[in-house]
């Protein structure tokens, strides 16, 4: 797995260029969030299930009809479907988190799941929503133990959303 330092590496290889102030300061910048980033990581891992289950009530309350008959998550198989889609974006979005790099987001999760949930009828409105609750409750917990600063925290599940936004696809 790519990360922000090999990737830029690699670019500034490519062109044969010594490192300039911006790498640096790219890479102090990455290194300067790297508490951050393992904590929300660790805390991810502790606590995936909680996260899901939370973020899940989240987008029910808000979307009761994602959960009525005739709702994408209604029977048992489909809101298992959904939960299980949710902890797959969290999971990745945490790969991404710790990595500083969103190169796995796309090869692994973007990169196709448009032609997927558009095969299956799954509507993105609901999952872009998901995984922004995800974020929330994320930094939610990270507040609790006085992690405020949580941009770093944010930008894998924006960036999901903003690949997802771009096709959205209505159910059938």
């Amino acid at each position: 797995m790519r990360d922000a330092i090999t990737g830029l590496i690699g670019r500034y290889d490519q062109l044969g260029r010594h490192l300039d102030r911006d790498a640096i300061d790219n890479i102090s910048t990455y290194l300067s969030e790297a508490g951050i980033r393992l904590a929300a990581v660790e805390l991810i891992n502790a606590q995936a299930a909680d996260i899901v289950r939370e973020a899940a009530q989240r987008l029910w309350l808000e979307d009761p009809e994602l959960i009525l008959p005739g709702g994408n998550a209604y029977t048992t198989r489909r809101l298992s479907a959904c939960l299980r889609d949710m902890d797959y974006f969290l999971r990745y979005a945490s790969y991404a988190l710790i990595a500083g790099d969103f190169t796995i987001l796309n090869e692994r999760v973007l990169n196709g799941l448009d032609d997927t949930y558009k095969s299956l009828g799954v509507p993105t409105g609901p999952t872009v929503r998901s995984i922004s609750l995800l974020a929330e409750v994320v930094c939610e917990q990270l507040a609790k133990v006085n992690i405020t600063d949580t941009t770093a925290v944010r930008l894998p599940f924006e960036h999901l959303c903003r690949g997802l936004a771009a096709s959205n696809v209505r159910a059938r």
